[in-house]
């Protein structure tokens, strides 16, 4: 049955626990006999260290350690509570010194990383590489980035975000890897293409479109601003099948150039300026505040930021804020 209201301690009977300090000051007190001495061993000086006896002796409301010949010596009170202190300090060490560990040649941890289908060309393989290099017992998880990113990485269903995540906002930290740019593909042997795409043959080609690429919005924004059409005869979810598409018929493509590199020499496929401006985006690694301390977390985006970050320009520390 549970206690009555009447008598339950009021919060004024309540004790206030003793800080850490005074803990510390109070097995000194016991083990040395002598104000002088732990005062030394704290580093502190006397009368600060008599405060804090004082502060001791007025929340146990008892004298707790009498001066004579032979030093302070404790009172029985101090006796008896001298194994509960131990064990007070005993604890705080265990907590303090229980910091968590990665080692990565040792670990055995799934990682969850949210990317573009793009990602497993251009990020991903040498993402793999230096795990299995590095660490050979920790799995890794691509999972398209989408509506859900956001909550996922919240939620710890996700570790980390690779790419162009623009709604991102507090609660989250980010790091540019690299600036992204634009380019067209085209079959090597176009047939109304020569070595250079020009306005009018890119408004006058048949396009292929990806519905989910990496700065989708950015891109069609763009080409509306300037007035640029283009004829799409192929929409695809993905850039699965791009290249395959692009070196079989005479469609154009546009996309992020990194990703676009890769699919042309993979392809044998052309390589065009795109013939109008269009804005450019950077690469983030993307996590949530939540996970900012752990050791995991750190040694991921440490690997990422290490194989990705473009060395031709300035890391960007991470911070807080939106993304």
């Amino acid at each position: 049955m549970s206690r009555s209201l009447a008598t339950l301690p009021s919060p004024a009977s309540v004790q206030t626990l003793p800080d850490l300090k005074l803990l510390h000051l109070f097995e000194l007190l016991c083990s040395t006999r002598s104000v002088t001495r732990a005062a030394e061993q704290l580093g502190q000086s006397q009368p600060t260290v008599s405060i804090w006896l004082g502060k001791l002796r007025q929340q146990f409301d008892d004298p707790l350690f009498v001066r004579t010949p032979q030093g302070m010596q404790p009172t029985p009170r101090a006796d008896a509570l001298r194994p509960l202190v131990q064990d007070a300090l005993t604890a705080l060490h265990r907590v303090s010194a229980q910091v968590p560990r990665f080692d990565p040649a040792t670990a055995s941890r799934l990682f969850r990383i949210c990317m573009t289908d793009g990602s497993h060309v251009t990020l991903l393989p040498d993402l793999l590489r230096r795990v299995r290099t590095q660490a050979p017992g920790v799995q890794l998880e691509a999972a398209l980035i989408g509506p859900d990113t956001a909550r996922a990485l919240e939620s710890g269903e996700a570790d980390l975000a690779l790419g162009y995540v623009p709604g991102l906002d507090s609660g989250f930290y980010q790091q540019t890897l690299y600036d992204e740019s634009w380019l067209c593909l085209a079959h090597p042997q176009h047939p109304r293409i020569g070595k250079r795409l020009t306005l009018k043959a890119y408004q006058a080609e048949g396009h292929v479109a990806l519905l989910t690429e990496t700065g989708r919005h950015l891109l069609t924004t763009a080409l509306k601003a300037q007035g640029v059409t283009r004829q799409v005869v192929l929409s695809i979810p993905g850039f699965l099948g791009l290249g395959a598409i692009v070196s079989n018929t005479d469609l154009l493509a546009t996309l992020p150039r990194h990703i676009g590199e890769k699919l042309a020499l993979t392809h044998g496929l052309a390589v065009h300026a795109c013939p109008m401006t269009l804005p450019g985006f950077q690469v983030k690694q993307h996590w949530h505040a939540r996970y900012h301390q752990d050791p995991g977390h750190q040694w991921l985006r440490g690997l990422c930021a290490e194989l990705f970050t473009d060395v031709t320009g300035p890391r960007q520390a991470p911070g807080a804020g939106g993304g």
